[in-house]
């Protein structure tokens, strides 16, 4: 079983950066799996912003996010990054870790095999 852990929220005002991380607790390797981050705002369903494929060379992002924020990943450290710059009060939502077994363009869809527990990204006007 892959359990995910999401850690690097936070409080930052607009135009600020932070840096998600999604670290792998239980031992096992994500190197085979495509990565995912998502999010979810109050009173919105949870939707996709970034995935990446288990060998980094490979990305999606939504196109409200493309230039801010960047996905990468260290299969050596078994963790995903998502470092987040000019952050809008728009970006305020959960953000969500997530693991699928088959590739990253399937993930965009949202049908992880494994879910984080989420991490709170809010974002001052």
């Amino acid at each position: 079983q892959v359990q995910l852990v999401e850690s690097g929220g936070g409080l930052v005002q607009a135009g600020g950066s932070l840096r998600l991380s999604c670290a792998e607790a239980s031992g096992r390797t994500i190197g085979g799996y495509a990565m995912g981050w998502f999010r979810q705002a109050p009173g919105k369903e949870r939707g996709f912003v970034a995935t990446i494929s288990g060998s980094g060379g490979i990305t999606y992002y939504q196109d409200s996010v493309k230039g801010r924020f960047t996905v990468s990943r260290n299969n050596a450290k078994n963790t995903v990054y998502l470092q987040m710059n000019n952050l809008k009060p728009e970006d305020t939502a959960v953000y969500y870790c997530a693991a699928e077994g088959t590739s990253a363009s399937r993930l965009r869809t949202g049908d992880a095999d494994y879910w984080g527990q989420g991490t709170q990204v809010t974002v001052s006007s």
